[in-house]
């Protein structure tokens, strides 16, 4: 008489031979973008609500760029020293700030994948004050606060376009690959070369009619020009021979 064969007993236990699975991070953005990012959006908040007029016109007058504080007409007790690279933090409005925070994402975390934190923090000081630099040359005069960090990205759309637009993700974050291209390169690309031009057009635009949906002050695209110039021609300065 044969014994009764056991009958099988499936495994409960958890196969812990697979390793778990990678999940993306939602926003993959490096610390220096979400630091300027939280920056921008905490001294937008801050100075909206927290502050009066008297505090206000305080912070104007030391953290905005103001022309014609510069250009010695006006005496004062202070030399607001900070002001050519901090109104790059601050904003007019909502829409402003939005528009410039979702460009900085996109733009931004490439370029600082590639070049590192500090080369990048660098590259937003050159670039604002480039772009503060050639406002100044224009309207050594105005007395209209100079605020927004569009100077700095339009720098990084530059550096973007020395790039070819080249994505590489093979490191797990996003970032400019290969070697910046010769300008000649550049201008041959087609791709490359209808993003300059629209991106021209679209700022000659704005500043002529002076008019965009949310921003009730005028669009200072001189000073777009001189951040985008500075982030075109001198990238290679930044990135050097960092590979990712």
């Amino acid at each position: 008489m044969t014994e009764p064969v056991p009958e099988t007993q499936p495994n409960t236990e958890p196969d812990n031979s697979r390793e778990p699975r990678r999940r993306e991070p939602v926003f993959n953005l490096p610390g220096v973008v979400i630091a300027f990012i939280a920056i921008c959006v905490a001294g937008y908040f801050a100075s909206s609500y927290l502050l009066d007029d008297q505090q206000y016109f305080w912070l104007l007058l030391h953290a905005a760029f103001i022309p014609v504080l510069y250009s010695g007409e006006i005496p004062l007790d202070f030399y607001p020293v900070a002001g050519p690279v901090t109104y790059s933090l601050m904003h007019g409005s909502i829409a402003h700030l939005a528009v410039n925070m979702i460009w900085l994402a996109a733009f931004g975390s490439p370029l600082a994948n590639r070049t590192g934190p500090l080369r990048f923090v660098l590259f937003w000081i050159v670039t604002s004050l480039a772009a503060a630099g050639l406002h100044y040359m224009i309207y050594p005069t105005s007395q209209a606060p100079l605020v927004g960090a569009s100077g700095a990205i339009s720098g990084m759309m530059g550096a973007a376009a020395r790039f070819g637009f080249r994505i590489d993700r093979s490191s797990g974050r996003p970032a400019f690959g290969g070697p910046v291209l010769p300008i000649s390169q550049v201008l041959t690309m087609r791709g490359t070369v209808a993003f300059l031009a629209v991106w021209m057009v679209i700022n000659i635009v704005t500043g002529l009619v002076g008019f965009v949906p949310g921003q009730d002050s005028q669009i200072a695209w001189e000073a777009h020009i001189g951040g985008f110039v500075v982030g075109f021609f001198f990238v290679s300065s930044f990135v050097g021979g960092r590979r990712i």
